[in-house]
């Protein structure tokens, strides 16, 4: 009689247990603003409740979730219960699938708080099988690669938001001045490890059969003089010794990463875009740009740049008409390609080597460059539009033809020429690009550089993850900060 009153209570609990967790849970962010909702096993973890406080400020509410109403046979997975857990793996460290699994397993708290679907078990103190209630390694590594990216993004626009409003109340200027660069992220093939044979191991008519979504780039080329047994003959007119160009190639991708800098709080990621490691720097821009100013709901004043971004189309961007020089521009250090640096009159035409401003002959469009643009042609004063007799004063070597000069018509080709990069104003905007090294070097310590995936897909997630990460990380030290600096002053 008392053995069956035991087991209709205890039927009865597991009735009622089996029902809570079958039941829609709250989100992060309802947790983190009604802890009181948080089980208190929940509670009792310092590893789930230090969680709650990193992802908690992001607007879950809102997250773009997939429909979870259909009945595949199992509880499908929520896009945000495993973005929650690809943040948890970047944080901890967990290079595989099934290292963040077993990170998962042995913190049943998490497993709760992050909203994976619960299978009950009378076995466990907390009611389910956190092991039973998680995806396998494989089904993880599925879903990444087949996780659309603007999931993701969604949770780097709430980084963006959170600390613009967060910083709003102590500086004015926040992403005004920006900073763009890329980082190569290496592929995980045997084409890209020295030790391992490989025959024509950078032909890029050889896909690695590993990774069909990566591409062969250059990661630096440099100059180095030509070895021999014996030494080559010196030459007559220019003495040199003979070089050689030297290439440093990978299989890969590269992370293109738009940062900004606050002087006392901090380097901050707005916007980020993974490619296949064949495209060029200048590729990154526009749509780089775009998802920055698309965040701030501004243009930036001013952009920070290395020489690979000497394009007319990245001056053109900052310039601001009928304003002075120090209203807006980007620093970007003039390039060896195009030749010299040349001179332009107050209406804007070019000087040839002799100082005379050369006037429009034609234009034209150009649609074989990246950017389609109209060009100019412009012709020596001396010959065009009619002969004015006169003798070209250097005696240059085209004459009596005259001279040709070919520029953009766009006044970012004459910003490139007339920037004054020694004024102190370039100089102060320039040492911005320090914020996306600080940044790359962030992402590098988080493993960025060498993934271990293969698929484009599945890299793009890992990187735009990897940025939300950092900013989260980053808004923790600024609230760290603000408090203790309040508290320092409510104690004086």
């Amino acid at each position: 009689m008392t053995s069956n009153s035991i087991l209709s209570r205890i039927d009865h609990f597991w009735q009622v247990l089996t029902a809570q967790h079958r039941s829609k849970r709250p989100n992060l962010s309802q947790l983190r603003q009604h802890p009181c909702l948080l089980p208190s096993f929940v509670r009792a973890s310092p590893i789930a409740m230090q969680y709650l406080q990193l992802l908690g400020p992001l607007d879950w509410d809102h997250f773009p979730e997939r429909d979870l109403e259909t009945d595949w046979g199992t509880p499908a997975v929520p896009y945000a219960s495993f973005a929650a857990a690809c943040l948890v793996k970047l944080d901890q460290q967990r290079v595989y699938m099934p290292q963040l699994r077993d990170y998962l397993v042995a913190h049943p708290a998490l497993v709760w708080l992050l909203g994976f679907p619960l299978v009950p078990s009378p076995h466990y103190a907390w009611g389910f099988d956190a092991d039973a209630s998680l995806p396998t390694a494989r089904h993880f590594t599925r879903m990444l690669r087949t996780t659309p990216n603007p999931v993701s993004q969604y949770l780097f626009d709430e980084t963006v938001r959170l600390l613009q409003a967060e910083l709003s109340t102590e500086v004015d200027d926040f992403g005004q001045v920006i900073s763009l660069d890329t980082k190569h992220i290496i592929a995980w093939v045997r084409e890209n490890n020295p030790k391992d044979y490989v025959q024509d191991r950078f032909d890029k008519a050889k896909q690695p059969s590993a990774d069909p979504d990566c591409r062969l780039g250059c990661k630096r080329r440099r100059n180095q003089r030509a070895s021999s047994k014996e030494p080559p003959p010196t030459p007559r007119d220019n003495p040199v010794p003979p070089s050689v160009s030297i290439g440093e190639f990978y299989w890969g991708y590269a992370s293109g990463v738009v940062a900004t800098k606050v002087p006392g709080w901090g380097e901050f990621v707005l916007a980020e875009l993974t490619q296949p490691f064949d495209q060029p720097d200048v590729s990154y821009f526009h749509p780089l740009m775009a998802d920055a100013e698309r965040r701030l709901g501004f243009r930036p004043r001013y952009g920070a740049f290395d020489a690979a971004f000497d394009a007319w189309y990245i001056y053109e961007h900052f310039h601001r008409d009928d304003q002075p020089f120090e209203a807006g521009f980007a620093a970007v250090p003039l390039s060896k390609r195009g030749g010299k640096r040349r001179q332009f009159d107050a209406q804007g035409l070019p000087l040839c080597e002799a100082g005379l401003a050369m006037p429009l002959k034609l234009t034209y469009f150009c649609r074989t460059t990246r950017v389609e643009h109209e060009r100019g042609r412009y012709a020596c004063p001396l010959v065009f539009p009619e002969p004015t007799g006169a003798s070209c004063p250097i005696q240059h070597k085209n004459w009596p033809q005259g001279c040709i000069t070919t520029l953009a018509t766009s006044v970012g080709a004459r910003i490139r020429h007339q920037l004054d990069r020694d004024s102190a104003v370039y100089k102060e905007v320039y040492k911005q690009r320090t914020a996306t090294e600080r940044i790359n070097s962030q992402a590098l310590a988080l493993g960025i550089e060498r993934p271990r995936l293969r698929n484009a897909q599945a890299i793009a997630n890992h990187n735009t993850l990897i940025y939300v990460l950092i900013n989260l990380r980053a808004l923790q030290r600024v609230r760290r900060k603000k408090a203790t600096r309040d508290s320092a002053e409510r104690s004086e």
